[in-house]
């Protein structure tokens, strides 16, 4: 069976996201269309919510909260649509209103999040096995707010295939919207038992927890949701909604290194020093340079002999990084030894270079915080074995923690 992108579930499930997106402006309180309208979006009644916001949207045509309100019940109501090529021009109507909100100036998550993962041609795929059909009708069934419909079609995917991910999520998400919190924090667990890999549960759940005002299990929820996939902006959104939820801000983690090696053919290597480098700096990113060369020079293949090309690497930066660190830190113990007069590094890079090194978090760093597409190739793996490493590293160098009263 394969995947289903579920909007009503998207829609669903932003525990706030959405209701904090929309500038309730003062003009809602003097019309009664538009204060009607949001309190029906407010409340996830998309449904009845949708022809109201199509009177306002002929109103006012470049209102952009109207037009986000009217995007996000479109793709509601696509989802209770029988008429497959119907449901797939009402995505699209869907995602040219919200195209058009963003033109005027909504950065809203939901509305960003939505242009993500809306097709251009609204097609959404159903295979014609009876798991796909039982699918099917528990996603019209839960658009149309019919929850006990929809957990008895999620629970007939699941006599098909015990292990579908989607259909042990949504049941969850399902008692969400019913407001029945433990039963959908035992799907969620569920779900995230089944693939801890998959970013949806860990952010749900999270969403939920955030609801109900469980500060901190949230934000350990919306760590988990980034470590299960970084490179989703997805997970970002929201790890950064919660933060701003909680009048915080992420902190920004970026060690500026130098692109001081340069490669043309196979041996030619070139390693350039910057004349402008500061005592402090100079040496160590020469040896971060040489480092790198070293890679570009044959190393890489010593440790990836399956892969034909060179790429950039987690060990090859992860080895750089620390070889700077470890440069520096061999200076600073020398002098201290000569009695020198030694005093605390001043260049912010090494500060924070040095900082990631003595708690050992280079690999996290480069993983989480400079990744490029060879060094993300290496992720997986890394995940597989070193899971509490990166919540750990999430937790102490880019998520504030949440003051106690």
């Amino acid at each position: 069976m394969r995947a289903v992108l579920r909007w009503s579930v998207l829609l669903l499930s932003v525990a706030g996201i959405a209701v904090q997106s929309i500038n309730l402006s003062a003009q809602t309180v003097s019309d009664p269309t538009r204060q009607r309208a949001f309190e029906l979006f407010k409340q996830d009644k998309h449904l009845e919510a949708l022809p109201l916001f199509e009177e306002l949207a002929l109103k006012s045509p470049d209102d952009r909260d109207v037009l986000l309100g009217l995007g996000v019940c479109l793709v509601s109501e696509a989802a209770t649509l029988d008429d497959q090529d119907a449901a797939s021009k009402e995505r699209v109507r869907a995602r040219q209103v919200l195209l058009k909100a963003k033109k005027l100036g909504s950065t809203a998550p939901l509305l960003q999040t939505l242009l993500e993962m809306l097709p251009e041609d609204g097609v959404v795929k159903y295979e014609s096995t009876p798991a796909d059909q039982a699918m099917r009708a528990a996603e019209a069934a839960f658009a149309r707010h019919d929850f006990d419909e929809a957990i008895k079609n999620y629970t007939k995917v699941l006599e098909y295939n015990p292990k579908n991910y989607s259909a042990v999520l949504f049941i969850g998400d399902t008692y969400f919207a019913e407001k029945n919190w433990a039963k959908a924090g035992e799907w969620y667990q569920k779900a995230i038992d089944l693939d801890p890999n998959k970013e949806t549960a860990h952010r749900y759940y999270a969403d939920m927890l955030l609801k109900n005002g469980e500060i901190e299990k949230s934000r350990t929820g919306f760590i988990q949701a980034v470590v299960a996939e970084p490179y989703s902006p997805i997970t970002w959104r929201a790890l950064q909604s919660w933060a701003t939820t909680n009048k915080l801000q992420l902190k920004r983690v970026h060690v500026d290194t130098p692109n001081n090696v340069r490669q043309t053919g196979e041996k030619n290597i070139t390693i350039t020093v910057d004349p402008k480098a500061s005592d402090e700096t100079s040496t160590l990113w020469l040896s971060y340079g040489l480092s790198k060369a070293k890679w570009h020079g044959g190393e890489f293949k010593k440790h990836f002999p399956a892969e034909k090309q060179y790429r950039h690497s987690l060990a090859e930066e992860a080895e750089a990084l620390t070889t700077a660190a470890t440069v520096w830190t061999e200076v600073d113990e020398s002098n201290k030894k000569k009695k020198k007069d030694v005093s605390a590094p001043k260049d912010p890079n090494l500060i924070l270079l040095l900082k990631l090194y003595q708690a050992k978090m280079i690999e996290p760093y480069v993983l989480l915080n400079a990744a490029d597409q060879g060094i993300a190739q290496d992720y997986p793996g890394y995940r597989e074995k070193n899971r509490e490493k990166l919540e750990q590293y999430l937790s102490e160098f880019v998520v504030p923690a949440v003051e106690k009263p």
